[in-house]
């Protein structure tokens, strides 16, 4: 039986192609993704530093407010109270060039009702205002307060000063003319600081406002009588 012939190769032959071998880069090495190891320590270092000042600001904040409550626990302070106990207008014309020609003196209780917190008041600026406009304003004397103690304060503003009028606050001012009253603010700008013991605080700028309805007094005749009128006390100032 005759054998069939095997076919002649021509070439070479070469299996399937092998695939190249991946390459795999480390972190931290050269040329290789991601931080290098000053790169990963700095920003732990970041890390922690930017923990430790959080913790040193809860923590002071902590304090603060312990030690603001045990003060308010032991000391409980009290609001100051102010009154304006008698008030004296014996000018108060509006000329026609809108210049007004005041007199106002005024007396005001201050009264401090702790027992164991005494005042300094540092700075004491008054204002005379009329339709919300300052036309005076006057500094008095500073002074320490005491324990549960009342003193005295006697403002007076005297002159003449512009003051312009829109036609709604003019309407008012004749009203007032005609009734013989003016409805004349008078506001206090004070700096002040509190003793507790030994220890002085810093210092605080509350305002003080007082709403007076002021009879007019011209030669001796007076149109009314003044009441005596509270002001109110605002630390917001």
């Amino acid at each position: 039986m005759k054998e069939t012939p095997q076919p002649t190769l021509n070439g070479a032959f070469y299996g399937p192609s092998i695939p190249p071998e991946k390459s795999y880069h480390r972190p931290g090495r050269r040329g290789g993704g991601g931080c290098g190891f000053l790169n990963c320590c700095f920003g732990c270092l970041c890390s922690c530093l930017f923990n430790l000042i959080f913790q040193i600001l809860f923590t002071i904040l902590l304090i603060a407010a312990v030690i603001v409550f045990i003060f308010w626990l032991l000391f409980r302070p009290n609001p100051v109270k102010f009154h304006v106990t008698e008030a004296s207008l014996t000018q108060f014309d509006l000329s026609q060039n809108n210049t007004l020609y005041y007199n106002l003196a005024l007396n005001m209780t201050v009264r401090n009702p702790n027992k164991r917190i005494g005042i300094y008041y540092d700075q004491i600026e008054v204002r005379a205002l009329y339709e919300d406009q300052r036309f005076a304003v006057t500094n008095l004397t500073r002074f320490y307060q005491g324990h549960k103690k009342t003193d005295y304060l006697s403002p007076v503003f005297k002159g003449q000063n512009l003051l312009v009028l829109e036609k709604k606050d003019l309407s008012k001012f004749n009203s007032d003319k005609d009734s013989g009253t003016y409805s004349i603010d008078v506001k206090l700008f004070l700096r002040v600081r509190f003793k507790l013991a030994l220890f002085k605080t810093m210092k605080f700028k509350p305002k003080i406002e007082c709403n007076l309805k002021v009879p007019l007094d011209t030669k001796g005749k007076v149109s009314g009588n003044f009441t005596a009128t509270k002001c109110d006390f605002d630390w917001r100032h």
